[in-house]
């Protein structure tokens, strides 16, 4: 069941309950770099990102993200555009213009050694001037850069990060703005997993409903990071928890979006394409399954998102464990393989080489 939260429009995105998780990404490349940024966009939309967050360091560089909104926005991309600002809050007041959400860093907002009152004070300024522009606002906490003021008390936890965020949605409640999304990233999976379920706990306590943007951030590149995201985004996504999901890799940015996607249809979150199952095989498969299994996966990948196919080894878990796929390839002891539809053997003896050419015909008709 998925987690029930109110819905933030950013641009023409909704994210919420309401809404399918969105999966975002982020830039690489420094802001003054306007054609780069651009065409950097444009690849991360084709495969399928549905907000992009750019970084916006210092006053000097707001124009330069208006200008790349504005080029992608002739060209008919209307991918809305968020804005990364941190230790500025001139910077964030002047995004309010331009941008069609804004990343605050409770942290830092305000500086580092800001004390409460100073704290409260430009919160509240900068919410009221939010609420105005109707520009809604991802109070993003992060386990490395909490304020002194919070780690004085309760350390670098998720009783930490939670503290750091409620300063922030306390004043903007108490101004009655409410289009926040929240995020409480680590790089440590076991405190990122521990900080978004503090929150849900204690915003279903004071009654809350914020949308929740999830992260595991600096998680690293290649396998180690792919596995470090997907345990902890999908391991809250398989709770209901999560609304928008961000995978942060060091690499191109595009590769974020086929791991969202995977983390995303792994856990029954979404769906972008057919589902295969394959078992891993062992001494009773007779035939080449990971041949048949890559020659499925290049007939059926563009198919369509609810047809479910399985590759198995032999009759021992084929049948069962390919009970509810809507067609299998089911490895038999001659050599040969059996197609099922549903749990109805409909072509009994086919060569391997040729099932998945003969699932094809039989799939078409």
């Amino acid at each position: 069941m998925r987690r029930k939260t109110r819905s933030v429009m950013v641009g023409e995105v909704g994210i919420g309950s309401e809404f399918p998780v969105r999966i975002q990404s982020m830039t690489n490349i420094p802001i003054e770099n306007v054609d780069a940024n651009v065409e950097q966009i444009c690849d991360l939309f084709s495969h399928g990102c549905e907000i992009v967050r750019l970084a916006v360091p210092k006053p000097s560089s707001v124009p330069y993200f208006e200008k790349i909104k504005n080029i992608l926005r002739n060209r008919g991309l209307n991918i809305p555009f968020v804005a990364d600002v941190h230790f500025s809050p001139r910077v964030a007041y002047d995004c309010l213009s331009v941008a069609d959400k804004v990343r605050i860093n409770a942290g830092n907002f305000a500086g580092i050694n800001a004390n409460y009152s100073e704290a409260m004070a430009s919160f509240s300024c900068f919410f009221e001037s939010a609420n105005r522009a109707r520009v809604p606002v991802r109070i993003g906490v992060n386990a490395g850069s909490l304020s002194g003021r919070i780690t004085s008390k309760f350390g670098n936890t998720a009783l930490g990060m939670w503290e750091s965020a409620k300063e922030c949605i306390m004043v903007a409640r108490d101004i009655g703005f409410h289009d926040l999304v929240l995020s409480f990233k680590a790089s440590d999976v076991n405190l990122m997993l521990s900080a978004y379920r503090l929150a849900c706990s204690e915003m279903d306590r004071l009654d809350m409903d914020y949308p929740l943007h999830l992260g595991v951030t600096e998680a690293g590149d290649q396998q180690y990071a792919r596995v470090k995201s997907a345990i902890g985004i999908g391991g809250l996504l398989i709770d209901g928890i999560g609304d928008t999901i961000r995978v942060s890799l060091t690499e191109d940015p595009k590769n974020e979006i086929s791991v969202a996607k995977d983390i995303l249809q792994c856990t029954g979150a979404r769906r972008f394409g057919p589902e295969f199952i394959a078992c891993p095989s062992c001494g009773r498969t007779s035939y080449d399954i990971q041949l048949v299994l890559g020659e499925v996966k290049k007939i059926f990948s563009d198919c369509g998102q609810c047809l479910k196919i399985a590759v198995m080894g032999c009759v021992v878990n084929g049948l069962g464990e390919a009970g509810d796929a809507d067609y299998a390839i089911i490895g038999m002891p001659n050599g040969k393989v059996a197609i099922y539809k549903n749990k109805t053997c409909v072509v009994p003896y086919v060569e391997p080489k040729d099932a998945p050419n003969v699932l094809k015909n039989l799939v078409k008709s």
